[in-house]
């Protein structure tokens, strides 16, 4: 896998370390570049300020030829601190080059000639002025390992000899080196302190896009879930991306209900009219079987044998001629428009069979007088309807009804607190043929379904927890007045 393949909840803290990281390193380089050339630059003014102090002291001891006066005085700053004279010290020329008197005595021997004390004094001699209105003179070659400082000891025109101050560039390393650790330490103090800082900020910040990315990855399944605003409550691009999600998954949800929907409905268009072109093919043969049964009955003289045969095919054709007649739900029939009557005769209709199972009927009818409705259709509908959750909700059930007027349809609402059904039961409920119970042959639902879409309304049923609702919408603004609700299927 390469690196840049990686979760952005590792690419995140990786970037943020590595630009802290790059920061820490360019801003403690330039520290460090500027540390090393004020340590330079101090070291230097330190030897310019001591040669010129002490010139003046040395000219009359130079003078009188005084020479323990001359070690005295060029001694002077290293009893004080006598660590520094390990990197430092402080030699007198005379105007030959010659050394009259040095703070190190062992290592630069009086009357020694400059050139012959190193390498580096040798290149000092060779560079050093000696007029007597010659300024400092510093010497600071970058391959030397002294720092030179010459200061002419001199007095109203007349040089007597040069001082000169020696550093061991060891000092200004060990100075330098120390700085050094010191940033060292305070970047690795602050590279300890923010990289953490980075990686949690990262983290937090990529898990709800981490979220959002596995709730993707899922939409298309049955449990896609909706994420929790209170995960990142805040407006900025990644909140936008929460409320754009759950948008998409309500559109989503949206578009495959009405998918679910539409493909329910061609389905049941499909079987109606698959029913529909059976019940026709089977009811002209059926009818002149019955005529001739009925003929045989009127004219014959059968025996009792073929009486009673007669007698059972007869009532099974009369059977078939029922449901054949329940699956043609399309006769033209004249009806009146609905009124509260129709609710009053179908609460005496199905009393008898609430009252035989102990049934609570509960009744609200919020109506006007008349609606443009037909009231034979409406009326089978609910007949259907209450008789199968009367049925449904058992002995000493409760069943409810309610209907009510909401802008411009008849809501028809029929509840029971029978067993719920379950989810695929309800996908199947209003085709022909699908019973849920022992008794009955599944085409009252159908039925049902069959009107309500007729009448341009819709029909769907909810169940959970114990109860079950059929929730049936009839527009009233589908039927023309002029027709007064006639001629209507039924």
């Amino acid at each position: 896998m390469r690196l840049f393949d990686l979760s952005l909840r590792y690419k995140l803290p990786l970037w943020g370390g590595g630009l802290i990281l790059v920061t820490a390193i360019a801003v403690s380089t330039s520290f460090v570049v500027q540390a090393w050339d004020n340590l330079n630059q101090d070291l230097l003014q330190n030897a310019q300020d001591i040669g010129r102090t002490m010139a003046p002291s040395l000219f009359p001891v130079m003078l009188h030829d005084n020479v323990w006066g001359a070690f005295e005085i060029v001694s002077l700053p290293f009893s004080a601190h006598p660590e520094t004279a390990l990197h430092e010290s402080l030699i007198v020329l005379d105007n030959d080059k010659k050394v009259y008197v040095s703070s190190r005595p062992d290592e630069h021997p009086v009357l020694s000639q400059l050139s012959q004390l190193g390498p580096d004094y040798e290149a000092l001699s060779e560079e050093l002025p000696m007029a007597p209105d010659a300024p400092v003179f510093a010497h600071t070659l970058r391959s030397a390992k002294i720092i030179f400082v010459a200061v002419p000891i001199a007095n109203d025109g007349v040089r007597l000899g040069t001082l000169i101050v020696t550093y061991n560039k060891s000092l200004l390393w060990d100075r330098f080196s120390r700085l050094v650790n010191r940033a060292l330490w305070i970047t690795l103090l602050v590279l300890v302190v923010l990289i953490p800082i980075t990686m949690y900020w990262g983290r937090r910040m990529m898990r709800p896009l981490q979220l959002v990315t596995d709730r993707i990855s899922d939409i298309g399944n049955a449990q896609s879930l909706p994420l929790d605003p209170s995960l990142y409550p805040y407006r900025d691009e990644v909140g936008l991306l929460f409320l754009a999600y759950k948008k998409m998954l309500s559109e989503l949800r949206d578009k495959a209900a009405f998918e679910k929907e539409m493909v329910k409905s061609e389905r049941m268009a499909a079987v109606g009219r698959l029913t529909a072109g059976i019940a026709h093919e089977i009811n002209n043969p059926l009818g002149g079987m019955i005529n001739a049964i009925s003929t045989l009955k009127r004219h014959g003289n059968p025996d009792p044998i073929t009486q009673k045969t007669i007698s059972l095919l007869e009532r099974g054709l009369s059977q078939i001629r029922e449901t054949v007649a329940a699956l043609l739900v399309e006769a033209k029939v004249k009806s009146h428009p609905l009124s509260a009557a129709d609710f009053e005769d179908l609460h005496i209709l199905v009393g008898p069979a609430a009252h035989k199972l102990g049934t609570q009927l509960t009744w609200t009818v919020e109506l006007p007088a008349t609606l443009p409705l037909p009231s034979t259709l409406v009326r089978q509908v609910l007949i259907n309807l209450m008789l199968n959750a009367i049925t449904a909700a058992g002995k000493n059930g409760q069943v409810r009804l309610r209907a009510t007027l909401e802008e411009k349809e008849l809501v028809l609402i029929v509840e029971n607190n029978g067993t719920s059904l379950l989810p695929e039961q309800l996908t199947r409920l209003f085709e022909p043929f699908t019973s849920f119970s022992e008794h009955g042959h599944g085409l009252g639902l159908w039925i049902c379904y069959r009107i309500v879409t007729q009448l341009g309304g819709t029909i769907h049923a909810e169940s959970k927890q114990e109860l079950t609702r059929f929730i049936t919408h009839l527009p009233l603004d589908r039927l023309d007045d002029n027709h007064n609700a006639k001629d209507l299927p039924d």
